[in-house]
């Protein structure tokens, strides 16, 4: 049978892009469809512009610290639409430039959502359009509770479009999007109070990085409000009253916040996507107790196999809708393998082991491998862990009480090492390195015989003892 094209990939965002550009560059006819800007949730509202606030929030802290070093105190200001502004700019600038490469690529770009008709059709704009192979990578979604006056918070998506910075912002969430937004907002003059369901923020996180994360936030002024949850919320003439209790506990409190950001997580973005109809499976759908979004429990994805091919033979997926390890560079490597497969003659898996990631947070935190928990529950006893925790030499004349955490985890039998983990300034720059010899199988020992860069933070991964 002849098809329209050899590849019609569904979702024009990190994964998207990567596997179609990679297709297309082995001689493949390809087509994607993308029903908003095209980049994806990195480019258009998550890594790339938070990072561009990230530092816009950093100089508030440079300004106090530079006193220190003998230069004069200065009041600063900030102009938050100037900020935003710039940001969306940068933003609009990639969606144009990731069109102009699909074009460069020979990939033909349908800017509308398309949704399956059958194992080899889409739909397009009320067109029918068929491919021999179709890929899904569709990404995921934040999710808001279902509590009444929820539609008066936003979410991650919202937070770069803000016509005004609020004075005082409630996050609500322990992940790494709710802590970066948190010390972000914090930086920039913010009043930030961060609501949690447990006592401790990044739990999926090294507890070394979750503990001094959590402790660096205090000292810079960000108050966290553990072990409550939100009940509802009013918009009132002084802001919005959030309503929350403590977890076992009758009596509720209130607080009182210009705008709340729920970051409590993201789900696999399958609504009106045809799923059903094209009779491809999907996994962890099951529990009616979790939140949803569309209809969809947040922890639904679809189903794939080492080769990100769905339950239809011909139908492949990649990135968040397949809720594997939901970062960038692994949406990127997965549609690279899968273009790789299918049209390069160069099967391959994509290795979701020791993934390197990052917190942007302040303090930064950087991890790679295995975390303490994780190795002690796969090697029990032989685990060792090397651990320092220090003031970095840069705040000797600042008088800040910044400190620093590195860590080596350990197999004792091997000496391998396992996991490293960091929490410090230029954390995910110092464990993008280390990721390469932890991937590479490296030994305490090579560590060890590793001359250090004196004076720097980075030195103490070798010097650990």
């Amino acid at each position: 049978m002849a098809y329209d094209y050899d590849l019609f990939v569904i979702g024009a965002g990190s994964g998207g892009l990567a596997a179609s550009k990679r297709a297309a560059s082995y001689g493949a006819k390809v087509a994607i469809a993308e029903g908003d800007l095209v980049g994806g949730t990195c480019v258009i509202r998550g890594c790339v512009p938070k990072k561009l606030m990230v530092y816009a929030s950093k100089f508030s802290h440079l300004y106090e610290d530079a006193v220190g070093y003998g230069w004069s105190k200065v009041e600063p200001s900030f102009d938050w639409q100037k900020l935003v502004t710039a940001v969306n700019n940068e933003v609009m600038r990639l969606n144009q430039l990731h069109i102009d490469f699909l074009a460069k690529a020979g990939v033909e770009l349908f800017q509308s959502r398309a949704t399956l008709v059958d194992p080899h059709t889409v739909e397009v704009n009320g067109r029918k359009i068929t491919a021999d192979k179709i890929l899904i990578a569709v990404g995921g979604e934040a999710i808001k509770p279902d509590l009444p006056g929820v539609e008066y918070t936003v979410t991650s998506r919202e937070m770069f479009h803000l016509k005004e910075q609020p004075k005082r912002l409630l996050v609500i969430g322990a992940g790494y999007i709710a802590v970066e937004f948190a010390c972000i907002m914090h930086g920039l003059g913010s009043q930030v109070s961060v609501m949690i369901r447990g006592d401790r923020i990044l739990k999926d996180f090294d507890e070394d990085i979750s503990s001094s994360v959590q402790d660096g936030m205090s000292k810079h002024g960000i108050n966290f409000i553990c072990n409550s949850l939100a009940k509802k919320f009013e918009q009132t003439s002084e802001g919005i009253k959030i309503t929350y209790a403590e977890k076992g506990k009758d009596t509720e409190s209130t607080i009182t916040a210009d705008a709340v950001l729920f970051a409590i997580g993201r789900a696999p973005n399958l609504a009106r996507l045809g799923l059903e109809t094209a009779d491809v499976a999907t996994v962890n759908c099951e529990d009616e107790d979790l939140p949803r979004l569309h209809g969809y429990s947040v922890n639904c994805a679809i189903r794939v196999d080492e080769y990100s091919r769905t339950s239809q033979p011909n139908i492949f997926a990649v990135g968040d809708c397949t809720n594997r390890i939901n970062l960038t560079p692994v949406a990127i490597g997965e549609g690279r393998a899968f273009a790789d497969t299918e049209f390069g003659n160069n099967p391959r898996v994509f290795s979701h082991h020791d993934v390197a990631s990052a917190v942007f947070s302040q303090p930064e935190a950087g991890t790679v491998g295995l975390s303490e928990a994780e190795a002690r529950q796969k090697y029990g006893d032989a685990v060792k862990i090397y651990r320092a925790r220090f003031r970095p030499m840069f705040h000797s004349l600042t008088g800040a009480d910044e400190k620093v955490t590195v860590k080596l985890v350990i197999d004792g039998n091997t000496e391998r090492v396992l996991g490293a983990h960091m929490v410090g300034e230029n954390a995910a720059e110092i464990i993008q390195g280390i990721a390469i010899a932890v991937k590479m199988g490296a030994t305490k020992k090579d560590f060890d015989a590793t001359v250090g860069i004196h004076p720097s933070t980075a030195e103490e991964f070798v010097t650990l003892r």
